[in-house]
């Protein structure tokens, strides 16, 4: 059943992805969703891949990093009688990257070598893909440990929401390649195996080496030689994590503005979604222009800005007064006609998702989400029953 609200959605699930394009306000979204799961008393925690400081000083802290924070519990709790919990972290790409080769590789040593070595370097650092896996393995760590009762996740600012789902594959097929698996070959008898290749093998090599160094060429295959021991673990957990990422009790929160290119995203995504058997929690749509009712034609403002105080006591000419009304009608008009584009783009959603799909609009604000009490404040708007 679909549900009503995000209040509703916060005491089912115990996993919400929130997903979308870049600059639609998805950080915020997230960081206020974790924060109105904490105020109605679950122990939460929310993930972000967001380097910006904006939303640690939101949340009252100096600074995010990959180890687990807790947020000062007499913020959380302000104003609510739940003992709320919330803790934050930011994603280290390289750190959570890893921590999988830790989990994965046959003895310490073997961890070490692959660590320092160089192309690891520039592979868990830069690869199309990496920090995408590097979340959904930290996502699948955290749940394990029962730590929480709910985890929100911020997914990677990709240009491409679509790229959280394929990364992962796309990785482990771009280390398990047929070009990898030869210089696997070639390494495994040592720079005395260059020969086992043949002559064409060893004409491409020395080719390489002339533009690369033979050194690159050596560590690019004691890497994958030994990476390839721990691939096998890098498949699972992808396996592991796509397979968590289908359960009942995670919910992918797809967040959007009204722009079309972001509302395409959205509505790419939710048709992955539902081919891939995903549960979908429901849709954000931020800064919604919001319809201004009452008579707004000049003569109605011409009357009340009349009639105003501050404009008697300035003692305004009838001109410079009808003036300010037509400006002001005009400027009403425009706002009519934002608020109309947006209402046709909420119904391009609900016309994709079907009318019983939860879709919160949330209206355009004049100033960011920098504090405590402004992510309170969309926590409210966002777990109110939508109109």
């Amino acid at each position: 059943m679909p549900y009503r609200s995000f209040q509703q959605v916060l005491a089912d699930k115990q996993i919400l992805v929130c997903v979308g394009s870049g600059g639609v306000g998805k950080t915020t979204t997230a960081a206020a969703l974790a924060l109105a799961g904490a105020r109605s008393g679950r122990h939460t925690l929310v993930i972000t891949i967001d380097p910006a400081k904006r939303l640690a000083s939101s949340l009252g802290l100096a600074q995010l990093g990959h180890e687990i924070q807790e947020v000062a519990p007499e913020l959380v709790r302000a104003g609510t009688t739940h003992a709320a919990s919330l803790s934050a972290m930011m994603l280290d790409q390289k750190r959570a990257f890893d921590e999988v080769v830790e989990r994965h590789a046959k003895d310490p040593a073997a961890v070490k070598r692959i660590l320092a070595n160089p192309v690891y370097a520039q592979i868990s650092g830069s690869l199309a893909g990496s920090q995408e896996y590097a979340a959904m393995a930290k996502l699948h760590e955290l749940d394990a440990t029962g730590r929480f009762d709910l985890i929100v996740v911020d997914t990677p600012p990709t240009a491409h929401a679509l790229d959280f789902l394929d990364a992962p594959e796309k990785l482990t097929q771009a280390i398990d390649s047929p070009a990898i698996e030869w210089f696997r070959k070639l390494q495994g008898g040592g720079r005395s195996g260059w020969s086992l290749l043949g002559k064409t093998g060893s004409f491409v090599l020395a080719r390489l080496a002339k533009f690369v160094g033979s050194r690159f060429l050596d560590d690019l295959g004691v890497f994958f030689t030994e990476f390839n021991d721990i691939l096998g673990g890098f498949r699972q957990r992808a396996e592991e994590t796509f397979a968590l990422l289908r359960q009942p009790k995670v919910g992918f929160v797809l967040v959007s503005s009204p722009e079309p290119m972001a509302l395409r995203e959205a509505l790419f995504f939710h048709e992955r979604l539902v081919a891939s058997q995903m549960p979908l929690a429901g849709f954000v749509i931020n800064r919604v222009h919001q319809h201004q009712p009452g008579d707004a034609t000049p003569a109605a403002i011409e009357r009340a800005l009349a009639a105003a105080p501050q404009v008697q006591q300035l003692a305004l000419s009838g001109t410079s007064i009808r003036m300010a009304s037509e400006a002001f009608a005009a400027a009403h008009g425009e706002q009519e006609l934002l608020a109309t584009v947006d209402d046709r783009a909420v119904a391009r959603v609900r016309q994709a998702a079907g009318n019983e799909a939860l879709v919160v609009r949330v209206p355009l604000a004049r100033e960011d989400v920098h504090d405590v009490d402004r992510l309170i404040a969309l926590g409210q708007v966002l777990t109110a029953a939508p109109v």
